[in-house]
Formats: structure tokens, C-alpha cells, sequence
């Protein structure tokens, strides 16, 4: 693994591959890293909606949000990896104050499904999502370890 500057915090994780990174002087984040160093075979996903198998969306922005990271999850078993070895998340939502109003539902459903890893997180409100019932569409990267 690469040498992290003295004035990096870096928090270790259950994989040795990854790890989060933390600025000199910066507060730790809650529920996301500032950055993430990884090392190894690199899983990407397209944008990742909220429907089920058959393309139905549930109601409601936490139920969408909990399908989506099945979905991701879904996609990570099929490349061999799991949750822990997620480095960055991209959310889209269509209403940022529906999202600000549900982060304690939103939060339970993440940790749920993808338990207590907080990798890198950016979170943007768009116009519309191309499938139109969709509340929220995230993008997902992982590392598998080497």
C-alpha cells in the first residue's frame, strides 16, 4: 500500500486494501469519507435506480433509496465484491428537502443494506432522472483487494 502523508489521518478498515483518508485538523464525517486510498480490481456501476427486477418503483424516496443500494448490492455479489469494498457513492435525488426531511429512514435503510461503510459520498439534486418514477439514482464504485 502507498505511503499516506503525515498530515493524512487514515482510518483503518477491516480490508487492509482500503482505507479512509482524514486532513490534519479536519472533523471526522459522519456517514461518508472524505476520501478513500484503494488498491486492486476496480468495480463500477451505471446509475442505479430504485425499481425491483420487474421495473416497478415502490412509493416514496426511502423506499426507493433502500432498493437502489439493494440493487447496488445486488450488482457487487455478482463481481465478487461486497459492501465493505465500495470507495464512492454518487446520489442523484430529484428533491434535496425530501432527502434532508428522511436522513434518519434513509440512514437506518443504508446501514441495513450496506452496514457500517462510509466510503467517499456526493449527493446532487437533479431537474429529472431518465426513468421518470425514479426519486434517486447513485452510482457506485468498488475496489476488490488484490
Amino acid at each position: 500500500m502507498t505511503d499516506i502523508s503525515p498530515a493524512l489521518e487514515a482510518a483503518p478498515l477491516p480490508d487492509a486494501s482500503r482505507r479512509d483518508l482524514l486532513p490534519e485538523g479536519w472533523p471526522r464525517p459522519r456517514g461518508y469519507s472524505n476520501g478513500v486510498l484503494a488498491r486492486g480490481a476496480l468495480l463500477v456501476t451505471g446509475g442505479v435506480v430504485g425499481w425491483d427486477a420487474q421495473e416497478r418503483f415502490p412509493d416514496g424516496l426511502v423506499a426507493q433509496v433502500r432498493q437502489c443500494l439493494d440493487n447496488i448490492r445486488a450488482i457487487l455479489a455478482s463481481g465478487g465484491a461486497e459492501p465493505r469494498h465500495l470507495v464512492r457513492l454518487t446520489w442523484y435525488v430529484t428533491n434535496i428537502a425530501d432527502y434532508q426531511a428522511n436522513l434518519k429512514p434513509i440512514g437506518a435503510a443504508y446501514r441495513d443494506v450496506l452496514g457500517a461503510n462510509y466510503p467517499a459520498m456526493a449527493l446532487v439534486q437533479v431537474v429529472r432522472l431518465v426513468e421518470q418514477s425514479a426519486l434517486v439514482e447513485i452510482e457506485a464504485t468498488a475496489v476488490l483487494p488484490d
